[in-house]
């Protein structure tokens, strides 16, 4: 069986296409396919309100050419969502209806509560039997989400992301609330919470780490990791660090993000499985087309 997701985000949108392994009681998924497209729908929706005619022409060539990858690779069936830019675009459902109509792609547009289960799919894998604050960083918000035993207990979503500009008040009124949230949790003042990053700024930052693979860096680790880009230039993290334009520009706001949450959360090590939404989606809709529950049956992630 193939299976494609697509993640519709606010600094980019992915394209993932995998194969499934059914071996007796045992899943595991090949990718096949992985493509990261850099149109930040979020620069129309978070200065303007809505998708801008340039980006919204940009968009439809973009679905109809995954469109053909899709058919190309003659997968069985696709997970298509789009997050906080979207949600926030007036013409959003508009933009969805008409890419239906004209490429034949539908997507769901769905909320930050959604996004929190999806993503809490994806990392299902890395959990074991303790408490964990997961932390996803998107463009336009960030998901927070506690989780114990594998368990999903709580998850809050904020408007404050990588590519979203917020006002030096408006973004500490953000960090205010979220703090405030974390103070309200029951896993506040725990011991040994663990994090748990996803992200493209938290995978690149671990890549910067020349660890090994046990996918987990400190706290202190991650805020000089922060400080080390941080002495570079927009020019030079391109130049020197390998990052991509749409990466350069974001990463130290979205450093500070997880830094904040793990210090208020007494964490200190955060450990980055590289997985993401799009990840969430395939094990959703394999769930889906099997009526079988991931969480019953043992299954290996990606091989």
């Amino acid at each position: 069986m193939k299976l494609a997701s697509i993640d519709i985000g606010s600094n980019a949108i992915r394209l993932q296409v995998v194969k499934v392994y059914e071996e007796a009681d045992l899943i595991s998924f090949k990718n096949l396919q992985l493509l990261r497209f850099p149109l930040r729908l979020g620069h129309d929706v978070f200065s303007q309100g809505k998708i801008s005619e340039p980006t919204k022409e940009k968009f439809i060539k973009l679905m109809r050419t995954f469109k053909h990858l899709i058919d190309l690779y003659e997968v069985e069936d696709y997970y298509a969502v789009a997050t906080s830019a979207m949600r926030e675009a007036s013409n959003g459902k508009e933009v969805s209806s008409y890419i239906m109509k004209e490429v034949g792609m539908k997507i769901n547009i769905i909320t930050g509560k959604k996004e929190a289960t999806i993503l809490n799919k994806a990392i299902k894998p890395t959990l074991q039997d303790r408490k964990y604050v997961h932390i996803d960083v998107g463009g336009g918000s960030t998901e927070l989400n506690l989780l114990e035993n594998g368990k999903l207990l709580q998850s809050k979503s904020f408007k404050i992301g990588s590519v979203r500009q917020l006002s030096t008040k408006e973004r500490t009124a953000v960090f205010l609330s979220m703090k405030e949230w974390i103070h309200s949790t029951s896993f506040y003042k725990s011991k040994n919470i663990v994090g748990i990053g996803t992200g493209g700024n938290i995978n690149k930052l671990y890549g910067l780490a020349n660890k090994a693979s046990n996918m987990a860096i400190s706290f202190a680790e991650l805020k000089a990791l922060r400080a080390y880009v941080n002495e570079f230039s927009y020019e030079q993290r391109m130049s020197i660090l390998k990052m991509n334009p749409d990466r350069a520009d974001v990463i130290i706001p979205a450093s500070e993000i997880y830094l904040r949450v793990l210090k208020e959360m007494a964490s200190d090590q955060i450990l980055v499985p590289k997985v993401g939404l799009k990840d969430g989606l395939i094990y959703e809709l394999y769930e889906q087309k099997t009526h079988k529950n991931l969480d019953k049956i043992e299954y290996l992630g990606y091989r």
